[in-house]
């Protein structure tokens, strides 16, 4: 008797659960294929399940690295401007050079770089990657007061330091994992230089809630138990905890003259906005700051332990810098020396044109809105990616071919809206002059210090959501005999 009653309870839940999913179903159709779509001319293409739309697939194929697949499937398809949906919100994916401008060169008015809620969630909406108008241009102005080449020039120093004390604790080891290595180089070098944060158990808590905030960006966005997007939010809220009682006291030694509000970027936020909008920015600013460049980092050792005549024209690059500097002075690197690292630079281009560390992003059409002869409704998505450019036969020759000369000269100039790892435009990433210095001086060490080799020859790349060496990158180390760590 109390098998049938749960059964029956069972069957009244898979019931009432189907009745739902139905519901949504038929809403979602109703709503989008007739009264939304009529009369307008929607790009072809899928919106997939309920809600869920086409992320599903998306997701996956991002993790297995075959981002480019899922695009390339859908334009064989539909042509390079389709309709899907992604992260809960319907989306028109433009592709290729005309779409990249369509993008890049649209005002705010009609094309904003707001994310889909699930990321604004995470993120927070007042961060200076989604405001626009006069706000944006205010905050910008703050956070590129310590973003500009003067202010980089400044941290040349405490990043040699920092380095060193990485060097010193690698000099007696086997082997080594480098993608959590280079994660954790980054994060303390943008908490020290950029945020002033030096509390070392702060910092580790930080870096864990950061690690679970960046898998939730990009995944599906579920608030259930066990996902990635939980995981996040709850990430989220712990970094908003454990910054609140910082920014509270960073607020009263700055009014008590201890701390000097431009001695970093968040006592220099802290006199301008509230503790919401630094927070968000915080987020934002730590995201786009130092997750990037870590997976630059980690995929140049990883091209440099697969490619040794590439790597022996680097070490050559900074052997020779080094040569010259003690033939004239036995200090640190300098800036002066860093703008000499052209090769080693051009290595890093080609590594970001053949695998972008940033796939593609999302705008927001904030009225209606006309591309290729397509009509995008407002407060539809539009995504733009950047394999259609960057593995052009038609723009970069012969493009599946690792060749860094592509960067050599300004004669062989290349097309804008082509080459867009740091985006296109006026929302360019801000923080692009930062990483060029951060990647060649972290590099700089690891070069004129070591020798390496891959553990695992064939490990291959996945995406979650940034492409990332799938087994952590375990690299067999060899100090060299020039080596001049301390």
């Amino acid at each position: 008797m109390v098998e049938v009653e749960g059964n029956s309870v069972l069957a009244l839940i898979i019931v009432f659960s189907a009745s739902i999913i139905l519901f949504f179903y038929y809403y979602y159709c109703y709503y989008y294929h007739i009264y939304e779509h009529h009369g307008k001319n929607i790009p072809p293409g899928s919106l997939g399940f309920p809600v869920i739309g086409e992320s599903w697939s998306f997701v996956k194929a991002q993790r297995e690295d075959k981002g480019s697949e899922w695009i390339e499937k859908r334009v064989a398809m539909h042509g390079t401007v389709f309709k899907t949906s992604l992260m809960g919100c319907p989306t028109v994916v433009v592709t290729g050079r005309t779409g990249n401008k369509f993008v890049f060169s649209a005002d705010d008015e009609s094309l904003s770089v707001k994310q889909p809620p699930s990321i604004a969630m995470l993120v927070g909406k007042y961060n200076v990657l989604e405001l626009t108008g006069p706000r944006y241009k205010h905050v910008k102005s703050v956070v590129m007061r310590f973003l500009k080449p003067e202010a980089i020039q400044e941290y040349i120093d405490p990043m040699n330091s920092i380095m060193k004390n990485t060097l010193n604790s690698l000099k007696v080891k086997d082997s080594v994992l480098i993608v959590p290595l280079m994660k954790r180089l980054t994060f303390n070098i943008t908490c020290s230089l950029l945020f002033g944060l030096h509390d070392e158990p702060t910092n580790d808590a930080l870096f864990e809630d950061f690690s679970h905030l960046f898998k939730g960006l990009w995944s599906v966005p579920l608030n259930l138990p066990g996902t990635a997007f939980r995981r996040a939010l709850h990430a989220r809220s712990n970094i908003v905890q454990r910054v609140t009682p910082i920014l509270k006291s960073r607020r009263k030694k700055i009014i008590e003259e201890v701390v000097n509000a431009n001695s970093d970027m968040l006592s220099g936020l802290i006199t301008r906005l509230s503790d919401e909008e630094i927070i968000d920015n915080f987020v934002a600013l730590m995201v786009a700051s130092h997750d990037t460049t870590a997976i630059l980092l980690t995929l140049m050792v990883w091209k440099l332990a697969r490619d040794p005549q590439i790597y022996q024209k680097v070490s050559q690059e900074q052997s020779a810098i080094i040569k010259e500097r003690q033939e004239k002075t036995n200090g640190k690197l300098t800036w002066s020396e860093i703008q000499k690292m052209k090769y080693t630079w051009r290595v890093a281009q080609e590594i970001m044109r053949m695998i972008p560390p940033v796939f593609g992003n999302f705008r927001k059409a904030m009225k209606d809105i006309n591309f290729a002869g397509y009509d995008i409704p407002k407060g539809w998505q539009v995504f733009w990616e950047v394999t259609q450019t960057h593995m052009n036969n038609g723009i970069f020759e012969n493009a599946t071919s690792f060749d860094p000369s592509r960067f050599e000269n300004s004669s062989r100039s290349i097309q804008t809206f082509t080459y867009i790892p740091f985006g296109a435009g006026s929302r360019m990433c801000l923080g692009n002059e930062f990483a060029r210095v951060e990647a060649l001086t972290v590099m700089h060490h690891l070069v004129t210090n070591f020798e390496w080799s891959q553990l695992i020859p064939d490990e291959p790349i996945t995406r979650n959501p940034m492409p990332y060496p799938s087994k952590g990158l375990p690299i067999k180390l060899k100090v060299k005999e020039t080596s001049d760590m301390l």
